[in-house]
């Protein structure tokens, strides 16, 4: 129990749990909604990429290339946004990034008003759906580029392999002390429910909606808990 109490101590881990939340949330909108692809999750698109490449039905390439060179343009634009304020609060710069992250987030949710979900193989992509995993992507690669510079233990938002390995490999039983156990779990169960929670409203209500709430909870949320601290200087490269 006291590594629950640990983490709930700290807000920026609580942060980064909710902004996990909101990968599931996001990654439910294009995997069901988009034609099966991944705007969060770029191990999945090189994946699907690489059956595309294979000539597997159901597989359009042009969906997995979008999503990575989208995702790849809002990491680079997090870079900049980190550097401009590297002199400045943590908090600041974390605001203004999620200011970004959920600016993107709203414009694709714009873009899919009244938009009809593209099934999986479909031998029409619409431009609509491509614009939507464009900016949701370009999104979630500035949401990873700027918890990347945070380097907060056991937490990308977005990546569970190395989560879960962890929980297995540094329980007890893998002869191990269980560190960051509840951090571990927590985002876990993070995405998991953001995914179901994405699914339902994709369902009810059509993709714009969970796009609208992953925006809205990436801003509140940084509002909410960012560190108002000073940040060390970026070293020069």
């Amino acid at each position: 129990m006291s590594s629950w109490r640990l983490m709930s101590r700290d807000p920026l881990v609580v942060l980064m749990i909710l902004l996990s939340a909101t990968t599931g949330v996001v990654d439910a909108v294009s995997v069901l909604g988009l034609g099966k692809v991944f705007t969060a999750n770029m191990t999945g698109n090189v994946v699907f990429l690489g059956f595309a490449a294979a000539g597997v039905p159901g597989f359009d390439w042009t969906l997995y290339v979008t999503g990575l060179v989208c995702f790849a343009i809002g990491a680079v634009l997090a870079g900049r946004i980190s550097k401009a304020h590297a002199n400045v609060s943590r908090r600041r710069w974390l605001v203004r990034a999620a200011l970004v992250e959920a600016g993107l987030l709203w414009l694709s949710a714009a873009v899919a008003i009244g938009m009809a979900p593209v099934s999986p193989g479909a031998m029409e992509i619409p431009w609509n759906a491509y614009a939507v995993i464009a900016l949701s992507a370009a999104a979630m690669g500035s949401r990873n580029a700027t918890a990347r510079q945070l380097k907060v233990a056991d937490l990308t938002t977005t990546v569970l392999t190395l989560t879960i390995t962890g929980i297995a490999s540094d329980s007890r039983l893998g002869g191990g002390s269980n560190p960051n156990l509840a951090r571990r779990i927590a985002a876990v169960l993070a995405i998991l429910l953001g995914a179901m929670l994405g699914a339902v409203m994709l369902t009810a209500w059509g993709l714009a909606p969970p796009l609208v709430l992953a925006g809205a909870s990436v801003l509140l949320a940084t509002l909410a808990l960012a560190h108002d601290a000073p940040r060390e200087p970026i070293a020069a490269t």
